[in-house]
């Protein structure tokens, strides 16, 4: 299994409208081979010191892979290249980590 933490920045105020074209996205992803999770996160509220926030503009990406190869097909997807195009001018930042269960 294949883990992916995606830490999304929109532009300042932009995070809106960025999660709206992930949500229209969603249904597609978790159609595709080998999808076991896709979901949007963001910061909890109330959780005191113990939290290092993504802060107003980020939102994290969970998700869960069967394998590399599924990974790798999502990556390739037209409906990720559509999701990419459309929010391009939203985004400030994107950092993908991928990761193996230790």
């Amino acid at each position: 299994m294949i883990h992916v933490l995606a830490i999304i920045t929109a532009k300042p105020g932009r995070r809106d409208e960025v999660l709206t074209a992930f949500r229209a996205n969603v249904p597609a992803v978790r159609a595709e081979d080998g999808c076991i999770e896709y979901a949007a996160t963001i910061d909890a509220e109330g959780v005191g010191p113990l939290q290092a926030p993504l802060g107003p503009d980020a939102f994290a990406v969970v998700e869960k892979w069967a394998s590399l190869d599924a990974l790798r097909a999502h990556a390739a997807a037209p409906h990720m290249a559509a999701y990419g195009a459309a929010t391009k001018d939203l985004v400030a930042a994107r950092v993908i980590h991928v990761l193996s269960p230790a």
